[in-house]
């Protein structure tokens, strides 16, 4: 008999958010991987238990050596937690590995769903929430997080993303420039924290609001690119629009042939336009 890979979530704040759950599966696991062991000593004295299995550290150093480890352990038969910082492990976390090993020698995958940063911000943020995106973390170099940001421009879905506070002008600043200072967002620090703060506003204005500088944990929700008909784009929208996508990395026939499915217009007429602009900067 194969063992069991628990997936917990844990407080992404208010420690009495814990999942009832959490407390029982901590004291069951034969093993507890925690992206910090510190912290997870913490969260047990907060939930007034103690682990009775090893408690072993799994964070981004040391998650390709550690995972065969537990695989091992877990096709011995080992019941194996797995615990991160805050919400979810593998979302934006360590975990990812190790589910992928664990599913490819099928071995038992379940989870204590829990707190989500991703979910509490969008919930919060008062934009559409019917269809959206989880971003993670853009890049630190201000080159490719403009190339990823790029990559989604015409992304009409809801945009999620995790930044941390030193970088949050900066990033705030990268979008206003390639989605349109005017886009609506919401910024959410400290979630479920005492100091909670959820900041929604145009893109320029949050901006401007960040260059004093932001603290805590932070989460930062951006409403899909606006659906515009035929009518609506003209032809330096539809060139401006090839344009980001050939910078993001495409051919130009593919970025032609994704901005008309978007436009709703044929090829040709995106083409025509490409061609035009280039002429009349010739």
């Amino acid at each position: 008999m194969t063992g069991t890979l628990v997936l917990a979530g844990t407080p992404i704040g208010d420690i009495a958010d814990a999942p009832p759950r959490l407390a029982a599966e901590l004291e069951r696991a034969d093993i507890v991987a925690a992206e910090d062991t510190r912290r997870l000593r913490g969260l047990t004295r907060a939930l007034g238990i103690h682990t009775t299995g090893r408690v072993v550290s799994y964070f981004e150093g040391n998650e390709s050596a550690r995972t065969p480890e537990l695989v091992e352990a877990l096709v011995g038969g080992a019941r194996v937690l797995l615990v991160t910082d805050a919400g979810m492990p593998s979302v934006s976390d360590p975990g990812y590995r190790l589910v992928a090993a664990a599913v490819e020698q099928d071995i038992k995958v379940t989870a204590v769903p829990g707190p989500s940063a991703v979910l509490t911000a969008l919930a919060l943020s008062g934009l559409p929430v019917d269809r959206f995106c989880f971003e993670g973390f853009l890049p630190r170099k201000a080159g490719e997080r403009l190339g990823r940001l790029r990559e989604v421009a015409g992304e009409r879905r809801t945009l999620v993303y995790f930044e941390a506070p030193h970088r949050l002008d900066d990033t705030l600043a990268a979008m206003a420039e390639v989605f349109g200072a005017d886009r609506r967002a919401a910024v959410c620090r400290e979630l479920t924290k005492t100091y909670e703060e959820v900041k929604r506003g145009p893109l320029g204005e949050l901006a401007e609001w960040a260059k004093d500088g932001v603290r805590g944990e932070i989460t930062v929700v951006v409403e899909g690119a606006p659906e515009t008909g035929p009518a609506e784009l003209d032809a330096e929208e539809l060139v401006r629009r090839v344009r980001v996508r050939e910078e993001a990395g495409e051919r130009r026939k593919e970025a032609i042939a994704a901005v008309a499915a978007e436009a709703g217009l044929p090829k040709r007429e995106v083409f025509d336009a490409v061609v035009a602009a280039k002429n009349a900067n010739a």
